[in-house]
């Protein structure tokens, strides 16, 4: 099971791992404070060279970009989940989402693709409320480098596998 993600940089990313933690969510330890480009998606081992080779296409033609987080929003009643909002970057992450859904990793997927961060998900209808009043006034900014591959480990752990650096197509490791 893989997944591709834009990750959120600290000291955002783990202030708002900690904030999901402190929400009681059970998930806060095991998912890397992220925007979703590929939802979770189960590939063949061997056709991991094929996804990698795609993905390094994708970001060999992009360029960096804003991201400014800002306020809370929900997708409830539709899904129980309380997210921060994007208020720059929203059109950049739908560019590179679609680019990334093509090829070896096409798919429908069953919503329609909104970029944000997820603080609480799956919890009490007043735990929800909770984190959505918390972090109304939430606020972010950083720049995109590009986006990082992830696995999901038997333990239920989303792992940073490879990142792919905009303009190069492949991280340090690649």
């Amino acid at each position: 099971m893989i997944g591709v993600a834009i990750p959120i940089p600290d000291p955002y990313g783990s202030a708002l791992q900690s904030k999901r933690a402190s929400f009681g969510d059970p998930l806060a330890d095991a998912i890397p404070t992220h925007i979703t480009l590929l939802p979770p998606t189960e590939v063949d081992g061997e056709a991991l060279g094929v996804v990698e080779k795609h993905l390094r296409r994708v970001a060999r033609t992009e360029r960096p970009f804003r991201i400014r987080l800002h306020g809370s929003g929900t997708f409830r009643p539709v899904s129980p989940v309380v997210f921060v909002s994007l208020a720059e970057g929203i059109g950049d992450c739908e560019r590179v989402q679609s680019r990334v859904l093509s090829g070896p990793l096409s798919r429908t997927l069953p919503f329609p693709y909104h970029p944000h961060v997820t603080i609480a998900h799956h919890l009490a209808d007043e735990v929800l409320d909770r984190a959505f009043k918390d972090l109304a006034g939430y606020r972010a900014e950083f720049e995109v480098w590009g986006f990082s591959l992830y696995e999901h480990g038997d333990d239920g752990v989303w792992r940073r596998q490879r990142d792919f650096v905009f303009g190069s197509g492949s991280g340090p490791d690649t």
